[in-house]
């Protein structure tokens, strides 16, 4: 399996978001899941890197050249992709991954995980969607989603579009106790 995360760049956050992307990188590695994601070296995004690559597991980066040119990316993430804009990056991320997990984030992390959902809704991507919701971070999201439910812009079927963890290990066993959400999303798709 290959899981593409999503997640902050920030390296003033508290430390506690820090450890969990550690403990969730440690468990990609020792549960043989690859990782792709925004090839990033600082924040959550450097630190979950630093996690798989200690220990020997396999992780891609993707990085629009910009960022790269920068010096953004992650020194030691050897299998680095430059794509041309963050467009391209998000398609190549998606089109490599069974599944998509968000860590705490900005907009970036809440547009590429709202896009997961999106996709998924249409049936363009099957793969399970995991939100961390490290610190209970994801609350107001988790509220937002469950008020378009209840004002009829989801439908309650829709909710099993996405997975929520509370904890690292949770990310684990939401990866592998996911099912097919919908045979035929777009039978649903229209409300």
């Amino acid at each position: 399996m290959t899981a593409c995360v999503f997640a902050s760049s920030s390296s003033r956050i508290d430390k506690r978001y820090g450890d969990a992307a550690a403990e969730l990188g440690s468990l990609f590695a020792r549960s043989k899941i690859n990782v792709i994601y925004g090839g990033g070296g600082i924040g959550l995004m450097g630190i979950l890197a630093d996690a798989v690559l200690e220990n020997d597991g396999s992780i891609t980066g993707v990085i629009p050249s910009f960022m790269n040119d920068e010096g953004w990316s992650h020194p030691l993430v050897q299998d680095m992709i430059i794509t041309a804009d963050m467009g391209e990056r998000k398609k190549n991320m998606l089109a490599r991954a069974d599944a998509v997990v968000a860590l705490p984030g900005g907009i970036g992390t809440l547009e590429e995980v709202t896009e997961a959902i999106t996709l998924k809704q249409l049936g363009l991507f099957k793969g399970p969607v995991v939100i961390l919701n490290t610190l209970n971070y994801y609350r107001h999201l988790i509220e937002f989603l469950e008020h378009m439910v209840q004002g009829h812009f989801l439908r309650t079927e829709h909710k099993g579009m996405w997975d929520i963890a509370a904890t690292p290990p949770d990310v684990i066993v939401a990866l592998s106790n996911n099912s097919t959400w919908v045979d035929d999303p777009r039978k649903i798709a229209k409300i």
